[in-house]
């Protein structure tokens, strides 16, 4: 079984301005700075004309896990999360997002979706969340989506105030 993830932000940017920043080495590294947590960094990045991919890595101080996930690991919990973002010439981007998490029984697989609206730019990200633990995994899963959301939320934040201050 798997637990889906449904996240939707709206910005007043279009989306290629949204688009550009997501995909940007200098952004990367400053979002990671501030929200990547122990460990961080940026492990892959590839631009083109039509889009990009990067590959992440975050980290989780061990203190801050709920007991049914420090249960998975030992230590500080590390994600890896790969995420391509590509144009389709029109004002809309489409890409993957798959999440690792080493060690752990633990994925994330889905897609994301930027596409210019009226008032400026939509994100939705959908995701599923799979835990292959016999009786517990449902429960994990539940943890893990949590987390993604609050995670998404402050990487949308970060986003939307990096755009303000380069706009500005």
């Amino acid at each position: 079984m798997s637990r889906q993830i449904d996240y939707r932000s709206s910005s007043h940017f279009a989306a290629d301005d949204v688009a550009a920043v997501m995909l940007d080495e200098e952004y990367l590294r400053a979002r990671l700075d501030q929200r990547g947590g122990p460990g961080a960094r940026l492990l892959e990045h590839s631009v083109d004309d039509t889009g990009g991919r990067y590959r992440i890595r975050h980290g989780v101080d061990e203190a801050a896990l709920p007991s049914i996930v420090s249960s998975l690991v030992s230590g500080n919990l590390v994600i890896e999360r790969t995420e391509s973002l590509c144009s389709d010439g029109a004002g809309s981007y489409a890409g993957d997002v798959d999440v690792r998490i080493p060690g752990t029984p633990a994925t994330a697989v889905g897609t994301l979706r930027l596409a210019d609206t009226a008032a400026g730019s939509e994100l939705i990200v959908r995701a599923d969340v799979t835990v292959k633990v016999p009786f517990l995994g449902s429960k994990i899963e539940a943890v893990i989506a949590d987390q993604v959301q609050q995670l998404l939320t402050a990487e949308t934040a970060f986003t939307l105030d990096w755009l303000a201050r380069r706009k500005a």
